[in-house]
């Protein structure tokens, strides 16, 4: 196996981000290490009022990131590496979708000044998912203040996380395409990821579409 010591996982809202990290850590004696969603108070306010409550939520969630990130890469005996289901530099994303004219820019001021903590992942897992499937996915966690969320507001989130990953290259990148690979329901298909992830020789981009049979 490859010697990791961080590995992130990303995607939008109801890509199984959190799902993937969770089944990889058990399997693979890593720390799961994942976002305290449920720590945000201002999160349900924030589905039923956008405009009010968009840079309250945004901040309290990057207060949140950045005293997990401080910790990260502390000294676990326990288990072999670290696997979280966010990056920080995610938060921008929400950012550009949710803020604009002077709430952005203070908010940029602070990300830039939070940003430099952050520990460099290893590796960086995007899921990638349709609109419709992630609206499926959120309907069926069943997420009490999840379920007024708007198509357009996960779709416009959604191109935006393909943008950014479309053009990222701070680490070596992972993409996987969940609308062919069922991770969570098909123990072939996640063995599949696990052998791309710990057994195969590591590129910069890799994609991952279909399991062979």
């Amino acid at each position: 196996m490859k010697d990791f010591e961080y590995i992130a996982i990303e995607g939008c809202i109801g890509a199984g981000k959190t799902s993937l990290a969770q089944l990889l850590a058990e399997r693979n004696n890593a720390r799961a290490l994942l976002e305290r969603f449920e720590d945000n108070p201002f999160l349900p306010k924030f589905y039923e009022d956008k405009e009010r409550y968009a840079f309250q939520t945004q901040l309290a969630f990057l207060a949140n990131r950045f005293k997990q990130q401080k910790n990260l890469l502390s000294q676990d005996l326990f288990h072999e590496f670290t696997i979280t289901d966010y990056t920080f530099y995610k938060d921008r994303i929400f950012a550009r979708v949710n803020l604009e004219g002077d709430e952005f820019w203070l908010y940029e001021s602070i990300y830039e000044a939070m940003s430099g903590i952050s520990p460099t992942p290893d590796l960086v897992i995007y899921i990638k998912q349709t609109t419709d499937r992630l609206m499926d996915n959120i309907k069926w966690r069943g997420r009490e203040y999840e379920q007024n969320i708007s198509r357009e507001y996960i779709d416009e989130l959604n191109h935006q996380y393909n943008q950014f990953f479309s053009h990222y290259n701070k680490t070596p990148l992972m993409t996987i395409n969940a609308t062919q690979i069922d991770f969570v329901n098909k123990e072939k298909h996640l063995h599949y990821i696990e052998e791309q992830i710990f057994n195969v020789p590591i590129h910069d981009y890799t994609y991952l579409d279909i399991v062979p049979e």
